[in-house]
């Protein structure tokens, strides 16, 4: 009698080890899924949870920092125009005030100048009268030495100075023109003849 046991060796019929490993397994799977499973998962979704905050975080601080881009941007802007405006401003003041001391020295000048010729024709009257009572004192003199006597009275004087000015005053408008004699002013004696 032949007797052959085929049902050991095949691996596909179930025996006894087979329901062992299957109940250690499926004891191992429900402690894995009662006592791990649930940290795990505790800690991946506080890993997920982390990340989605981090993402939306991220996304915030974009969102702010385009925000506070822009609005430097646009301080930027206004302090360009703000800028741009007063140095307009300063240039304007700049050029007015220029133009105000342009002014002022120019009324400066023409103050100066006319206060000058009034001067000047304070100091050339002053002259004149000087050098006419110079003259009118020399003439006097030269009048009582070629006259021989003196002249007493201070009419007699006054008349003939003016009299004596009168004709030097004439004196270069017949200068000017021809001579009535037709001859030249004789020298004046001193010299070797």
């Amino acid at each position: 009698m032949r007797t052959t046991v085929l049902a050991a060796d095949n691996f596909l019929l179930p025996n006894g080890t087979i329901i062992a490993e299957l109940v250690a397994f499926l004891l191992i799977l429900f402690v894995l899924w009662k006592y791990v499973v649930p940290p795990l998962s505790k800690s991946l979704q506080q890993r997920q949870d982390m990340v989605q905050k981090q993402v939306e975080d991220a996304e915030d601080a974009a969102r702010r920092l385009k925000a506070a881009e822009e609005r430097y941007n646009e301080a930027l802007t206004e302090a360009r125009t703000e800028a741009a405006k007063i140095r307009d401003n300063a240039r304007a003041e700049g050029e007015r005030i220029r133009e105000e001391l342009r002014e002022q020295a120019s009324a400066e000048v023409e103050r100066i100048r006319q206060r000058g010729e009034e001067q000047l024709t304070s100091q050339r009257d002053q002259v004149v009268r000087q050098l006419r009572g110079e003259l009118g004192g020399l003439a006097v003199q030269l009048a009582e030495q070629l006259v021989g006597h003196e002249l007493a009275d201070d009419a007699g004087k006054r008349s003939t100075v003016d009299r004596f000015l009168a004709q030097l005053d004439e004196l270069p408008a017949k200068q000017s023109g021809t001579p009535a004699s037709g001859r030249e002013p004789a020298p004046a004696s001193g010299g070797a003849s």
